[in-house]
This record gives structure tokens, sequence and C-alpha cells, in this order.
């Protein structure tokens, strides 16, 4: 599936000499998660602190190898935006430490019961349940708390400090990705319509891909209609990803997901693919990616960027022939 090595990414080419999007936001992503995982180092208590166990758990979700797509697209449109230095640096660490609490929380028994994340034990396999619940909200608490700290850092100022905490906060609640979690494990071992499945994907997992945007737009002080613009990409994407995620499940394998496929299935959880077939499903992602692929355009200097992250994303969905997963015959 991965085609490019660190050395290679950042300088491949299309025939006409243009950058290639894919591998120009591989190498910003590689780039981005350096700074995020210093951020996050730096936000996070150390182990040493009491109580330890609470902050070895925090650390071992949220300093995990992974792809840090989210924080990365808080910073790409802070500088698609204008913005300039390190000044949503901060911003990218809380969102990620939001989107670690997400998964701490949907691992659990209770909830999706994955024993694997990100290709090693789950945070409640390793640390108890008990102490994994309490890291989940460990991370959501200290989010807000690395965002209010930008009110008073000469950084960003009380004004923008509180739009972000609202956009965040939004997000993450029970019209948010909450709120997507709840309909999922209401909808389990149910019949339901494609619609529900989207509303699902849109807030579980849109809804998050939509405030980094924002957040990065936000911080660079962007206009409603660049925020307008970020918004729409970011719910396309978003929903994409998790639909590529669906279909990874159910074709793809353990090394491309980080966890055991066909646990969804097991379990019956709705799923795209589950809702409307495996063909369709790549259909819904064929045309998201493509609107988004309009907007994506419309961002100058930086839509190579923009573009690279649909690229990456249909990526995802592909063998290492280029097929669809999942699609006999198909390219």
């Amino acid at each position: 599936m991965k085609r490019t090595t660190k050395k290679t990414t950042g300088n491949r080419r299309d025939a006409g000499g243009a950058p290639d999007p894919e591998a120009a936001f591989r190498r910003f992503l590689e780039e981005t998660g350096r700074r995020v995982l210093a951020g996050l180092d730096r936000h996070l208590p150390r182990e040493s602190n009491r109580p330890p166990v609470i902050h070895r758990s925090m650390r071992y979700t949220a300093l995990a190898e992974g792809k840090r797509l989210r924080p990365a697209l808080v910073l790409l449109a802070y500088e698609a935006a204008g913005g300039r230095g390190s000044r949503a640096d901060a911003v990218a660490a809380a969102v990620e430490m939001v989107h670690a609490f997400s998964l701490i929380h949907d691992d659990l028994p209770a909830m999706d019961d994955d024993a694997m994340r990100r290709g090693k034990p789950s945070n409640h396999v390793v640390f108890g349940e008990g102490v994994a619940i309490l890291a989940g909200d460990a991370l959501l608490a200290l989010a807000f708390q690395t965002l209010s700290g930008l009110r008073t850092s000469g950084r960003l100022g009380p004004e923008t400090t509180l739009r972000l905490v609202e956009e965040l906060s939004a997000a993450a609640g029970s019209r948010g990705v909450i709120g997507g979690q709840v309909l999922d494990l209401l909808s389990e071992g149910k019949t339901v319509p494609r619609s529900v499945v989207e509303y699902i994907h849109r807030q579980k997992t849109a809804r998050l891909f939509v405030a980094s945007l924002r957040m990065g737009g936000i911080a660079a002080g962007a206009k409603p209609a660049i925020l307008g613009r970020l918004s729409r990409y970011g719910e396309d994407l978003g929903t994409a990803f998790q639909i590529v995620d669906d279909l990874l499940g159910a074709s793809g394998s353990f090394r491309e997901l980080g966890r055991d496929p066909g646990r969804d299935q097991a379990r019956g959880k709705v799923t795209y693919p589950g809702v409307v077939g495996i063909p369709a499903a790549h259909r819904a992602v064929d045309r998201l990616l493509a609107r988004a692929g309009g907007e994506a355009r419309r961002f100058g200097a930086h839509s190579v960027l923009f573009e690279g992250a649909l690229a990456v994303v249909d990526r995802r969905r592909r063998g290492e022939d280029g097929r669809l997963l999942g699609v006999a015959g198909r390219q």
C-alpha cells in the first residue's frame, strides 16, 4: 500500500514536472507529525507525576505512532489562511488529545470492543478499563486546558482562544463525536437506512475533521468565506475517510487497519458498505473526494497539500496493485 519512502516522498513529481500531491502531503504529515509529537510531550503530564498510572495511560495513546492527520489539518489550514510561525502548534496538540480520548473510549468493551489499536494493544487492555476511561476523560480535559492557556500566552489572545474552545467543545460533544458514537451504539445489530450511517459518519468522524480545519483558520484570523470553504472540504474529506475505514474493516488487513478486520461485522456495527454494498461505498468515496477536490483547488499555493490529503485517503482503499479493495476486476 505504501509505495514511497521517507527519502523520496518529498521529491516525487508527476509526468509534467509538477509536485505529486500525495507525496507532498505525506512529507507535510512527517514534518507536522514531529511538531505535534513534541507539543504533546510538552503538554502531557510526565509519568513521574502522581498518580503515575493515569499519566502513563494518557501518554501511551496520545504519543503512540499514528498518522496525526487531524492536527496536520489544523496546521495546513493555519498556513493556508495566512498564519505564520508556531502559534497554532498548541491548537494542533489539543485536537490530537481529543482524538486520543475518542480512540481510548471507542475501543472499550462497552463501545467498539477492540483489543488492538495502531498495531498494539488498546489502552484498556494494558491499563484496565477503569484507568482507560479516566485517561480518556483526562485527555479531553487537558485539551481545553491547553487551549485556554493560549489566552494569556501572547500567542492568540482571549477572543480567538474562546472561539477555539467553542469550536472544539461543539465538535467533541453530544452534537458531535460523542453524539455520533451514541447513535452508532444504538444502531448495533439493526437495519438502518443510509441516512443514519451517513449521520453517524459525519458526527463521529467528519465533525472533528471540520473542527481541525476551522480551528487552524480561526487561529490565523481567516474570514468567514475561508472558514466555509474549510468546513465543506473537511466534511467531505472526513466522511470519505470513515467510509474507507469501513471498507478496510470489511476487506482490508491488520497491517492496513492497525486492528483486527472483521470486528465491525462480528458485532453487528453499522457500516457504509454493510448498508449499501462495497461497490456503492467506493462510488460514494469517489463523489466525496471529487467534491472536496473542487474546494481544494481554491486554496492557491496550498492546493497541492489539500489535494494530497484526498490522495492519501484514496490510496488507503487500494491494494498494492492499485485495485479497489473488495471490488474484483476494478482499478
